[in-house]
């Protein structure tokens, strides 16, 4: 199969669709239309970037004009401005390492389910031959996940960012999605401490001494998992410091203990994450596997609308997430004793 990405037309109504303008266009635009070949390697927006000539990257890339040659070259831009946008949530986002799963929606509501809820359904006794097989219930929850909005106003006019290259536009709009992605990170850590609505708020543990935390206020905390594994530490980094300067800590690793900027992975196997939404004196045990639920409305919106007829001086650049809790017992909360 062979698709002439020249040809295809593309207009405004295409944001519209269900599941988006770049899903839309890759439903126009078959990728596996090009295996094999170079264009196979691209992306349908992609494939529309080089039709248009449009060139986003490195010190050569286009201008913003560039973009606005022509009405159907203008209808590119809003994606590349969420593109851009959610570059810079993935750039700075840590949630990839702990959610357990991902649900994107169409509507403002959702109802998450409760999956085991009580220890007991979890427990497999010996069956008699003959004999009827324990139930275990799966069912929904009673309260709907609370979903949130959050972005940015775009102010800028047209005339000012005309003639700025696309790859020095793209640093302002990654950062806007660096500030949503740090603002999402606040949300996920709200709802594994105070879980989300349904009376699911995370079990906690205090150190053994007031204001000091010892490498024994770890192990039992780990400890504390029983069927669950605890595989993620999420700390402030203040208090991620004080794990890192234990002495039990400093004998067992060095520098290749660090897997990326910002995770450590401790003696326990877990990963030591730090991030400043974490309230002071709150260690945050997790297993990542079982913990927590990201719900998405749609991707990053961005008002095309204004953006095509080049009215960017209130741009809404904007998501829409909300993170249910999944089993209870998955999360664990060490406070340092005031």
């Amino acid at each position: 199969m062979q698709t002439n990405y020249q040809q295809i037309h593309i207009d405004k109504s295409l944001y519209q669709r269900r599941g988006g303008f770049l899903k839309a266009l890759e439903e126009l635009d078959p990728t596996g239309g090009y295996r094999g070949s170079e264009l196979g390697e691209l992306t349908a927006f992609e494939r529309q970037l080089r039709r248009f000539g449009i060139r986003v990257r490195g010190s050569a890339s286009d201008t913003v004009e560039k973009f606005f040659t022509t009405g159907e070259s203008a209808v590119l831009f809003p994606a590349y401005i969420g593109a851009a946008v959610e570059d810079g949530m993935k750039a700075r986002s840590l949630l990839d390492k702990l959610i357990a799963a991902r649900t994107d929606i169409d509507a403002m509501d959702y109802r998450s389910i409760l999956p085991l809820p009580d220890p007991e359904d979890r427990k497999l006794p010996d069956v008699a031959e003959g004999a009827a097989l324990p139930e275990t219930e799966i069912r929904l929850k009673e309260n709907l996940v609370r979903l949130r909005k959050r972005g940015c106003i775009l102010k800028a006019s047209y005339e000012a960012i005309r003639f700025q290259r696309l790859d020095l536009f793209a640093v302002a709009l990654r950062q806007i999605g660096a500030q949503i992605a740090r603002t999402a990170m606040e949300d996920a850590v709200n709802t594994l401490i105070d879980g989300d609505g349904n009376g699911n708020p995370a079990a906690v543990l205090e150190t053994k001494a007031a204001g000091t935390l010892t490498y024994d206020d770890l192990c039992a905390l780990w400890g504390a998992f029983g069927d669950f594994e605890m595989n993620v530490l999420l700390v402030n980094p203040a208090d991620g410091n004080k794990i890192l300067a234990l002495s039990e800590l400093r004998q067992a690793g060095d520098g290749a203990r660090f897997a990326q900027p910002g995770v450590f992975v401790t003696p326990f196997g877990a990963e030591l994450i730090k991030s400043p939404a974490v309230p002071a004196g709150s260690i945050i045990g997790l297993d990542r596997g079982c913990a927590l639920e990201l719900v998405t409305a749609g991707g990053v919106q961005v008002e095309y609308d204004k953006v095509i007829a080049c009215q960017t001086e209130q741009v809404a650049i904007t998501t829409v997430t909300g993170f249910a809790r999944l089993y209870p017992d998955a999360v664990k909360v060490l406070k340092i004793k005031s």
